[in-house]
């Protein structure tokens, strides 16, 4: 299959090209390479002959009209978005520009082609969003996401992600353009950009740094690895029914805090230092409007196409910390990018 990836330098989408070459596909890889991308997330696959590479920002409709009609691929991967919700505190209009206006850019590509293809069957846009659309849970762990969760986003990113999603499914009821949609909770592993927590833990323990935990480390989330989200997300695109949506997750519902002191156990062991590294947690002041809970229940995508998550939490830190060891010079690489190592989303 021949598929156009956007985002693809990205931390997720870069998952989703490598699995995704690794499986036969043709891939082409749209993407802006704004701040959080890297090309160097494709090093395992830049020289292979199923995969190419091209530098468009979403927000350019003719350029994405241009891409498009000439690659002419038989499905399209959208995972190209602004996505960290500090930063869309502190400046929102970038997040409604591309997360919106591009997704209804690629939308209106994509339609152009499939009609000029004769609207075939097996032509798929597929989206890909958040849990964070569904606004926050209560703290009973009965109670989680499904795809019949009524959409309260919180934040200006979760809003945007909540309008794109609409328009996917407008475009699927109102032209018949062959859609599936995903909504993940949140992802870490290897190639993670290091402004998300996790990797920003990893990298301040490190380097001796406080370990910075919003308000009372009681917030929760449900994670799921990098490279699991990106097998299901291919899953959905093979065999998910068309204008059907998909929660994945990963069944590893962990406090913010939980989360920390897990990380800090696995470096005392791969990279012990003079003291544990739980001594350098600092608590600080909470991100305006922070969710108290996510959860996702994933039984819809395993029941009707058989996938579920390969690894614990633990398991999958475990991973992705020794890979931080393992490739300094990647990270090394971004620490002067915009916004790494500052504190973000205080304008709220």
């Amino acid at each position: 299959m021949k598929l156009l990836i956007t985002g693809g330098a990205g931390f997720i989408g870069s998952a989703v090209v490598r699995q995704a070459v690794g499986q036969g596909h043709e891939v082409i890889n749209l993407d802006a390479l704004t701040y959080a991308a890297c090309l160097e997330n494709l090093a395992p696959v830049a020289g292979n002959p199923l995969y190419s590479f091209v530098q468009v920002d979403i927000r350019d409709a003719g350029a994405v009209e241009a891409t498009i009609a000439q690659a002419a691929p038989d499905a399209i991967m959208h995972l190209a978005a602004e996505s960290h919700v500090d930063r869309s505190i502190d400046g929102p209009g970038v997040f409604m520009q591309t997360n919106i206006m591009g997704t209804y850019n690629l939308l209106q590509s994509a339609r152009a082609l499939w009609e000029r293809k004769g609207r075939p069957a097996d032509f798929r846009f597929q989206h890909i969003s958040t849990d964070e659309v569904f606004g926050s849970l209560p703290k009973n762990p009965e109670v989680k996401f499904t795809e019949e969760t009524p959409y309260a986003p919180r934040s200006p990113y979760s809003a945007s992600k909540a309008s794109s999603d609409h328009l996917v499914r407008a475009w699927h009821e109102t032209y018949g353009l062959p859609v599936v949609l995903t909504n993940c909770s949140n992802n870490y592993g290897p190639y993670h950009f290091p402004e998300k927590l996790i990797p920003v833990i990893i990298l301040n323990a490190l380097a001796g740094a406080p370990l910075p935990v919003y308000g009372d480390g009681s917030n929760i989330r449900d994670w799921l690895y990098v490279e699991d989200h990106a097998g299901a997300l291919l899953t959905v695109l093979a065999r998910g029914q068309v204008g059907r949506s998909y929660n994945i997750g990963g069944g590893n519902e962990r406090t913010n805090l939980e989360l920390v002191q897990t990380i800090c156990t696995i470096l005392d062991d791969l990279r012990p230092g003079n003291q544990p590294y739980a001594e350098q947690i600092t608590f600080v002041t909470d991100r305006p409007g922070h969710d108290a809970r996510y959860a996702i229940d994933p039984g819809r995508i395993r029941a009707e196409l058989g996938w579920q998550p390969s690894v614990t939490v633990e398991e999958g830190l475990a991973r992705t910390v020794q890979w931080y060891l393992e490739n300094e010079d990647w990270w090394r690489a971004l620490q002067n990018r915009e916004g790494v190592g500052k504190r973000l989303g205080t304008k709220g």
